[in-house]
């Protein structure tokens, strides 16, 4: 019992400590209501951020008088404190859209559990009209849970022993190497890298004549592939409105959803001389892959149907979807649920929001890597057929034989990952009247943390309660790599 007590106690003295630094972050929208105020005056009160800001930094200091300096935690209280984290820290988040707009609290928290984790899908209508502070929290939210909430802890407020447990609690469960020695060094380089990135995408937009505010906003959430956008029409926004360089405005998005859902890894490679990095492994090699195969295939899906009537635009829009999708950011330029898209389109995006974006990147998704992983073990297996069980055959990932422990939590993940979108798609069936392949794209938009899916916006805040739960919960799932979320229903872990 006393075990559990010293457990619990040091739980909650790191969520005091997120508390503390999320209250700290409620107040920059405040600085966007002052220099961006809504259209035609239209801005929420402030202390739609000054509440929940104040009461979260009470809380954080209240948690660390009570509880004092933080403690050491074992691997299983690590990934408690990293679903926890998400957890109650979307719920802080979700103050001001539940303060400032008419929505229920499960509407606002299900926005705020979708912009940290990246996913995108939103219960908001009228974004083109909406209060400036809200629409920049919505982006914030998405920025911050990019690299995770954790690791932005991790670099701004604690350099703790237990820092590496929870850095790995919170990233992906997949060996990879790190950019330099030290995890603190490591995670400076990496949001320096995602900090600047996000920067030159702001630049880049602007110049080719995106508002400032819409430039930073698309900047926010590109990078973190991520997909809010201030305009209910998305991307498709400045085309409609025409905007003279809204090709530009599209490509440059084009390579910030790249530069999201590729390794910050291979990025630092990169930027350090060795451009080979963009080709030289596996993951890479299959990333490009599978991008350029698919923007072929939805293309081709395209023509087939409607014909060749504007090659250039047909294939912009191809590539821009493919590498939305594949980098789970769900930006749109055409609604992947309206014809435009043909069968096999649909049938592509959905595959693609299983695959996900590279590992050590900020998209969601099962990762390219463990993909390759999964095709290698079936290759394994037909060899074992072909030259006999006795024959030895590794699975090998650029030359290097992957450990049977790494094997089977790749199988394992996946297999848990089918049985969510199982699950997910059988209640969103269950509980509306959607088509069968619409209530499927629900939970796969959700798991894979991606945003768009056949589902509208109107019909998405119509859903039963229940159905709007279970997305929240594969959005976490998905985004902390299901095993911290199921350990939360482990009476073992709480010991």
């Amino acid at each position: 019992m006393r075990n559990r007590l010293l457990s619990l106690t040091a739980i909650l003295g790191y969520l005091g400590a997120l508390f503390q630094i999320s209250g700290f972050v409620l107040l920059i929208p405040l600085l966007v209501m002052l220099c961006y105020p809504g259209p035609g005056g239209n801005e929420v009160s402030p202390l739609c951020f000054l509440l929940p800001a104040l009461a979260a930094c009470a809380l954080g200091f209240a948690a660390k008088k009570k509880f004092g300096p933080l403690r050491p935690l074992t691997s299983s209280g690590s990934m408690l404190v990293c679903s926890l984290a998400w957890i109650c820290v979307s719920a802080v988040g979700a103050v001001p859209f539940w303060m400032g707009l008419d929505v229920s609290f499960l509407d606002a928290y299900f926005e705020a559990v979708s912009g940290f984790t990246t996913t995108g899908i939103t219960m908001l209508q009228g974004l083109d009209a909406m209060p400036r502070s809200i629409i920049f929290w919505r982006s914030l939210t998405q920025w911050l849970g990019g690299l995770g909430i954790l690791s932005f802890f991790l670099t701004v407020a604690y350099a703790g022993g237990t820092a590496h447990q929870l850095f790995s609690a919170e990233s992906h469960k997949i060996a990879s190497k790190r950019p330099a020695p030290g995890l603190f060094h490591t995670l400076k380089i990496l949001w320096g890298i995602y900090a600047a990135f996000t920067l030159l995408t702001a630049l880049l937009l602007a110049l080719e004549g995106m508002s400032i505010f819409d430039a930073i906003a698309h900047a926010l959430t590109a990078l973190a592939t991520g997909g809010y956008s201030p305009h209910d029409a998305s991307i498709a926004y400045y085309r409609n409105a025409g905007y003279p360089h809204f090709v530009a405005i599209e490509y440059t998005l084009i390579f910030a959803m790249l530069l999201g859902g590729i390794s910050f890894i291979v990025h630092y490679r990169v930027l350090t001389g060795q451009i080979k990095g963009l080709w030289d492994n596996t993951e890479m090699k299959l990333f490009w892959l599978i991008l350029g195969g698919s923007t072929l295939l939805v293309g081709i899906d395209h023509v087939v149907r409607f014909g060749l009537n504007n090659p250039s635009e047909t294939g912009r829009d191809s590539l821009f979807q493919v590498v939305s999708i594949l980098t789970t950011t769900g930006f749109v330029t055409k609604d992947i649920a309206a014809g435009y898209f043909p069968a096999l389109a649909k049938q592509v995006f959905l595959i693609l929001m299983v695959i996900g974006g590279c590992v050590g990147s900020t998209g969601g998704g099962l990762k390219v890597l463990r993909v390759g992983v999964l095709l290698k073990m079936v290759n394994r297996q037909i060899g074992r057929i072909v030259h006999g069980r006795s024959s030895v055959n590794l699975v090998l990932v650029d030359g290097d034989p992957v450990e049977t422990e790494e094997v089977r939590r790749v199988s394992a993940l996946f297999f848990a990952w089918m049985f969510l979108l199982v699950c997910g798609s059988g209640i969103t069936a269950l509980l509306s009247d959607l088509p069968a392949m619409d209530a499927a794209s629900g939970m796969f938009s959700a798991l894979g943390n991606i945003g768009p899916c056949y589902i509208s916006v109107e019909r998405m805040t119509q859903l039963h309660p229940v159905i709007k739960l279970t997305y929240i919960v594969g959005m976490l799932a998905g985004r902390l790599e299901i095993l911290p979320v199921l350990l939360l229903f482990s009476r073992k872990a709480w010991r």
